[in-house]
């Protein structure tokens, strides 16, 4: 109960009582006085009893109290005691709503937990993330849920909390380290029990990946590509609505994409940007071959390329332009020597990541100074990650769990829509559910680009 209904309350009993004991005064007074008519006339009447007004009992004292001091002072005790009495209540009922407001959840109900709370909420468990310690134990978290450290700047949420996790998680994770001080705090000792992988798009060295690999081939392949595409036409992550060069532009780098996986040489966003600003060729020549390549064997060509560059062609040539220039401007990161090599091959992939064997610990790494230049790479991974991350097959029950680890404090490439990155001065701690075995055969048998 809250405070001021309990101070409400406390108002309302005191004045009961202290009205009940001197209307009891009064009513004892008349009783032995014989209720006589000189007492005045009775308020009303209880099966043939005279009632009074409670405060007669004071009118009488001071006018007849020489002829029946006894009998008033009785009365008097009566009506005092109803007020010692109501002091007492009322004492006692401060106390009640002191201890009701150390409760109270005006400004919240956080509160430190005590060790049995500690005890029942699992967190003194041999394996999870390392949320702290509690005497000589630590604490760890290692259920399905976030886990969120939000602290200013050189608190020791790293060393506190995201280092500590990455030397005693077992399973494979994947590490947001933009400044690469994880990298350097734990990646020697990960790498005695896993593979360790460190993704630096502007670093020549950097452990290839290649987004456009990870499409799956067949009924998958279109909503792999249009997810893609979303990315690249939304390098920041910020778009609510798109207009209409935006949207034309999407359609069109849909189709370029699935006819770079189907019919050329190089299935990279290297090679999109390549293709659409071919010099040796206008850009209808390059929707013609488009439009006329066999990407189906017998079948012809395929429906999506097909259609996206029979869209571009019936549009007027000003128009055309401006889709074609609109695309091209999403795939310019790609133009970069060093880019187009991170993004050529893959030495990893996210089934192996997530779902292999032998635990992998991914780095991802980019120095601040290309934070900004790289995002749309940066967001095009994330997503990846996020979306094959996340279990297809909710009955599977062989499940291995991963670990995301956000430890950074300036801008870590947008808003991606997995939300596994956000902004701020935090360290972001999170366990997913991996995917099955079930699910990662069924990824390996689709049919590999070549």
């Amino acid at each position: 109960m809250s405070g001021t209904k309990i101070l409400w309350g406390q108002i309302g009993v005191v004045f009961l009582i202290v009205l009940t004991f001197i209307w009891a005064a009064t009513q004892y007074v008349a009783w032995s006085l014989g209720f006589q008519s000189q007492l005045g006339p009775a308020w009303f009447e209880i099966w043939g009893i005279p009632v009074y007004y409670p405060p007669a009992f004071f009118w009488w004292w001071y006018f007849y109290d020489a002829y029946a001091p006894t009998t008033f002072n009785i009365g008097g005790i009566i009506a005092a005691s109803g007020g010692f009495l109501a002091i007492g209540i009322a004492i006692l009922m401060s106390v009640w709503r002191a201890r009701e407001a150390e409760d109270v959840e005006t400004y919240g109900s956080a509160r430190w937990a005590k060790p049995d709370e500690v005890r029942e909420a699992g967190l003194l468990g041999p394996d999870g993330v390392v949320l702290g310690k509690l005497g000589e134990d630590y604490l760890r978290h290692d259920g399905a849920e976030h886990v969120l450290c939000f602290a200013p700047t050189r608190s020791g949420k790293g060393v506190g909390l995201v280092v500590p996790t990455l030397l005693t998680w077992p399973g494979s994770a994947i590490v947001h380290d933009i400044k690469g001080e994880n990298w350097q705090l734990t990646a020697g000792f990960r790498a005695r029990h896993g593979r360790v992988l460190l993704f630096d798009p502007t670093n020549a060295r950097s452990a290839a990946y290649n987004p456009l690999l990870e499409v799956r081939r067949g009924e998958w392949e279109v909503r792999d590509v249009q997810n893609i595409a979303d990315i690249l036409v939304d390098p920041a992550g910020s778009l609510e609505k798109r207009n209409h060069w935006e949207k034309t532009s999407h359609a069109l780098l849909v189709g370029v994409i699935l006819h770079v996986l189907y019919a050329e040489e190089g299935k990279t966003l290297a090679r999109v940007a390549a293709f659409l600003s071919d010099p040796r060729r206008s850009i209808e020549a390059t929707l013609a071959a488009m439009m006329n390549t066999p990407h189906l064997g017998e079948a012809g060509p395929h429906p999506v390329i097909a259609s996206a560059a029979r869209e571009l062609l019936n549009k007027s040539e000003n128009e055309r332009s401006g889709v074609l220039s609109t695309a091209m401007s999403f795939l310019g990161l790609y133009r970069d020597p060093v880019v187009a090599q991170v993004t050529s091959h893959c030495d990893w992939r996210i089934a192996e990541l997530i779902a292999g064997d032998v635990p992998s610990t991914l780095y991802r790494v980019v120095p601040p100074s290309d934070i900004s230049r790289t995002k749309p790479l940066i967001r095009l991974v994330l997503n990846q990650l996020g979306r094959r991350g996340r279990a297809t097959d909710p009955s599977a029950t062989d499940r291995k769990a991963w670990c995301w680890v956000t430890a950074s404090p300036s801008t870590n490439g947008g808003r991606p829509s997995c939300r596994a990155a956000t902004h701020g001065s935090t360290s972001r701690i999170m366990t997913r559910p991996a995917r099955s075995r079930r699910d990662t055969a069924r990824v390996a048998s689709a049919p590999a680009w070549r």
